[in-house]
């Protein structure tokens, strides 16, 4: 299992949170939620080993992430604030690069995976030339390609329409009952298998307990 283990987080010698550990099995949808500036993207960089905790660590089948780095990145898809789409390639050499990178095998058809996310008749423009809603578009087809089991996805649906809300609803339900995991953060009331989902809350520390 993937699991958190009793952890801190310091941003500025401001604590975000304290002894914080859950677990996410096979086939779970987690959804992170909180007010804006509980921690919740400084978990998630937390979680994708981009940052030591203050105290505490993660753990990937009971091996600390640090240790087995390389094996615990080839079952991770992360998706955060920044796209990682590059400006000089089209959508579809984004999507392509891609999976010739990760699951260079797999004979999906990029064009199709593109609409799914709203990217008909975009294929062909520089990254470049989209909005950044477009270009979040373009990072999310990676989901379609990825045999990641762990996906971590912070706001996902940043400027996707209610159809597209379902179609990635139905993506999650479909990773997570083939075994995978799906950690998010969203402000979307999502409608998903109760068996499936779950939530967990951060809340702001103490006034008396936020400095170290």
């Amino acid at each position: 299992m993937l699991e958190a283990r009793a952890l801190s987080c310091v941003r500025e010698d401001r604590l975000l949170f304290k002894d914080l550990s859950f677990s996410v099995d096979e086939g779970q949808i987690l959804q992170i939620e909180g007010p804006n500036g509980v921690g919740k993207t400084s978990l998630f960089r937390l979680l994708a080993g981009l940052q030591p905790a203050y105290a505490g660590d993660v753990f990937w089948h009971d091996h600390a992430i640090a240790s087995i780095r390389e094996q615990f990145y080839q079952q991770l898809l992360f998706l955060g604030h920044y796209t990682g789409v590059k400006p000089e390639l089209t959508a579809f050499e984004n999507l392509r690069f891609f999976q010739k990178m990760h699951n260079p095998t797999q004979q999906q058809d990029l064009w199709a995976v593109l609409a799914q996310v709203g990217l008909a008749g975009y294929e062909d423009l520089l990254s470049s030339q989209l909005s950044a809603g477009q270009q979040r578009r373009v990072a999310l087809a990676r989901l379609w390609l990825s045999d990641a089991n762990i996906w971590l996805l912070d706001e996902p649906f940043t400027a996707i329409d209610k159809k597209g809300v379902k179609v990635l609803e139905q993506l999650f339900l479909k990773h997570a009952a083939r075994g995978g995991r799906v950690i998010l953060t969203t402000h979307q009331d999502l409608q998903l298998d109760n068996q499936m989902f779950s939530t967990l809350s951060l809340r702001k520390p103490a006034p008396e307990q936020q400095y170290v």
